[in-house]
């Protein structure tokens, strides 16, 4: 089991690829032309992506990044630095480009390489899933929790098959809850968080299609969330809590408006729905992604969160012409 393996005394070893939380993230960039990239490493540097056609990559141009400080560990690994690097105006459709990246330009150790193909725009799919919730299927909060072991092996399973029925995706939307455990990075002692995150990231197709992702209610109060994603068009942070915060992107004649549904400040989402809509007048289609479902019939959902939040947002998707909306909880 290379999730959690164990010594001949059955003591965790920490080995195996549960313990990996640093694995680099693709997400939407501001249009179908922009990427960004984000991952952990255990040290801080000068982090960056190298990206070409070849897959020697020896026509790769190099795109340097930012590196945050933080202090995020998992059972067995603590991470120092949350990478990210955003690359705009490169990608053509259609096109299959190689990429590679590093923790340190002064000192490269650079990755193996990996693809991801461009599709078209005027056309296209998208993978839409709810509540991943790693570690959810009865989990006791633990790290070394074997339920956070089936929820992954389930997850990539229903990643894999997404791909065999959208096979033309240009990314995915993930309507919030990707993690379980719903703590403050305070409260996290047995580091509980990281190794859900893990198991998130785990999936290979990861590696090759964007993430566009929701805020959750279990992922609102720690920082994790904001340190594992670059989403674009939140450097204003309007809309936040501690995990982060609005943002939006525009794919060919759609665009797309993720709202953290936790935050309940409807002046700043309003804010950056003006701002969304502003950046792209001619989107003949306004799709919002939110985590809390205003309609569901699930209880307590349904009288708590739904009802609250009903009456704060659905006057907003009014307001917006708002075509359509995704959510998750329920």
């Amino acid at each position: 089991n290379v999730w959690n393996k164990k010594d001949d005394q059955g003591n965790l070893t920490g080995e195996g690829e549960s313990y990996d939380s640093s694995r680099i993230i693709l997400t939407p960039g501001k249009t179908a032309k922009d990427l960004g990239f984000a991952w952990y490493s255990q040290k801080k540097g000068e982090p960056a992506v190298k990206i070409g056609k070849k897959e020697d990559l020896s026509d790769a141009q190099e795109f340097k990044g930012t590196a945050t400080e933080i202090n995020r560990s998992n059972q067995k690994n603590t991470y120092k630095a949350s990478n990210k690097v955003t690359v705009e105006g490169l990608f053509e459709e259609n096109t299959t480009y190689y990429y590679s990246y590093t923790d340190d330009v002064k000192n490269p150790n650079w990755s193996e390489v990996q693809s991801y193909t461009t599709k078209k725009t005027t056309n296209f799919q998208t993978i839409l899933v709810g509540d991943p919730q790693i570690g959810a299927s009865g989990s006791q909060g633990q790290a070394d929790d074997i339920n956070i072991a089936v929820d992954t092996f389930n997850w990539n399973k229903t990643l894999e098959q997404a791909k065999i029925t959208a096979p033309n995706a240009s990314f995915i939307l993930s309507a919030g809850d990707q993690i379980d455990y719903a703590g403050t990075d305070s409260s996290d002692g047995k580091n509980v968080r990281e190794s859900e995150y893990a198991g998130f990231t785990y999936p290979a197709l990861l590696r090759m299609l964007p993430l566009a992702t929701t805020i959750g209610n279990h992922e609102s109060k720690g920082t994790d969330y904001k340190y594992h994603y670059n989403n674009p068009n939140s450097e204003d942070g309007l809309g936040s809590t501690n995990s982060g915060s609005d943002y939006y992107f525009s794919y060919g004649n759609v665009l797309f408006i993720s709202l953290n549904s936790n935050n309940r400040n409807t002046v700043e989402h309003r804010e950056l729905l003006k701002k969304a809509v502003e950046s792209n007048p001619d989107a003949k289609w306004k799709v919002v992604m939110f985590h809390h479902d205003i309609y569901g019939s699930g209880q307590p959902h349904s009288d708590t969160d739904g009802a609250n939040l009903r009456a704060l947002f659905a006057p907003l998707m009014d307001e917006f012409g708002i075509d359509m909306c995704l959510t998750g909880h329920d």
